[in-house]
């Protein structure tokens, strides 16, 4: 059977979280595959909200749950969800959600490390959450990082430490900031250790034989294209790889298990935290997006900063995100407007330009070149078929297809799970 990708198709924040959850109900399985808790999905179930930073969408439909290696994983902030969750009458144990047994924590001092970083960066600074997601995989890379299945052994736990904390204390106290204790680091993670390895396992095996038994995995992304540390808005972006190839190497799969890969994308365009922005809206238009959009970040609380729907950003998404289809989202914010401009091209320094620069400096100049198109006065609101929707909302749907060069697959028109258009079925693709 099938597999399916689900990633970003712009800057994060694009509704990955009910279309994943809306997805699920056709899979056996949903697999986390890189970022941390700075990530955020939101899922409306009748009425009722759930908002997931760590846990795989699934859980919300009962799916078995995998985090994988590419991921993470605060061990504090894991166990608080869990029981959050456990609070809102769902059920998470071990029978339904499994974590790689190499994944990468984040520790208290990952965090205070990238405030002090944040700080000290002044007027160029990143905008980063502060939850330690850089710093954690800072020491991944570095082969230093505590994992997992350090938790099951003292002794191993104990000489990486110090490593860990020669490495980090030192920076902090550059930085000026409060140093770590190691015994009290040991004695905290010792303490977590038989709440947290419970669910640990090697799961690369489990979803091998998902494979062979042919059970569908639905493969779930953090944050979207442009944040990627090597494609998106430099330096600007997330700390790990967000494309679809990543799926492979963060889950412990083969290449060939990606399957289909789904891009969200909105029907308009946000970005929360710094970094280029080139439809971005600093008007009452602007203004009118977010408010409608209800555009605040999922982990942050903070208001997105909203514009009309970039197609240069998009193509280059389904480029280099290997994106076969794209589920168009929140649609229904748009039918307030007269008009809806699309960015479908650039101007640099006064020339044309068909795709984004790498340069920051050269990103800030870009311009961008709209078409204009006519709004419709009906509501998409709640659409759940091609049929229900205005004659100008599917034109500004094709016009989008063509300028990002992949099909609209799914169309969402409202928070609410049942409120989405299929236009063809990603497992049947």
């Amino acid at each position: 059977m099938p597999n399916v990708t689900v990633i970003g198709a712009q800057w994060g924040d694009e509704g990955k979280g009910k279309i994943v959850d809306w997805l699920s109900s056709r899979a056996d399985i949903v697999v986390r595959f890189q970022g941390g808790h700075n990530a955020g999905h939101t899922l409306v179930v009748d009425g009722k909200v759930y908002k997931l930073s760590l846990l795989p969408s699934g859980v919300v439909r009962g799916k078995l749950g995998v985090i994988g290696n590419g991921v993470v994983v605060d061990p504090h902030a894991l166990l608080a969800e869990i029981e959050l969750m456990r609070e809102q009458g769902l059920s998470v144990s071990p029978r339904n959600l499994r974590i790689a047994e190499n994944v990468p924590l984040i520790l208290p001092l990952h965090s205070a490390l990238d405030k002090a970083r944040e700080q000290a960066r002044g007027s160029h600074k990143i905008g980063t959450t502060g939850r330690g997601i850089g710093p954690a995989y800072e020491d991944k890379v570095a082969r230093r990082a505590i994992r997992l299945c350090d938790l099951a052994e003292p002794e191993t736990l104990d000489w990486k430490l110090d490593e860990l904390l020669l490495h980090h204390n030192t920076l902090l106290a550059g930085l000026g900031a409060e140093t770590f204790d190691k015994k009290t680091l040991t004695d905290s993670l010792l303490s977590l250790a038989p709440k947290l390895l419970p669910f640990m396992e090697p799961v690369w095996d489990l979803l091998d034989e998902a494979r062979k038994s042919r059970q569908r995995i639905l493969f779930e992304g953090a944050q979207a294209v442009m944040l990627d540390v090597d494609h998106g808005t430099y330096p600007y972006v997330t700390s790990s790889n967000t494309v679809a190839a990543t799926a492979a190497s963060g889950a412990g799969v083969r290449p060939s298990s990606v399957g289909f890969v789904l891009g969200i994308a909105k029907s308009y365009t946000t970005r929360v935290g710094e970094g280029p922005f080139p439809s971005e809206l600093h008007d009452e238009v602007g203004q009118k997006l977010g408010e409608r959009g209800k555009e605040f970040g999922t982990v942050t609380g903070r208001p997105r900063r909203c514009g009309w729907f970039d197609a240069v950003l998009v193509r280059r998404a389904v480029k280099v995100g290997g994106i076969a289809g794209l589920a168009l989202t929140k649609l229904d914010v748009l039918d307030a407007f007269d008009e809806i401009k699309i960015c479908s091209g650039y101007k640099l320094d006064g020339k044309s330009i068909t795709s984004f620069p790498s340069s920051p400096a050269a990103q800030r100049r870009v311009e961008p070149v709209y078409e204009v198109m006519k709004g419709w006065k009906s509501t998409t609101y709640g659409a759940k078929s091609w049929a229900d929707l205005p004659a100008e909302a599917i034109k500004y749907i094709r016009r989008i297809e063509e300028l990002v060069e992949v099909p609209v697959t799914l169309l969402s028109t409202s928070p609410e799970r049942d409120d989405t258009v299929l236009m063809s079925d990603p497992f049947e693709e």
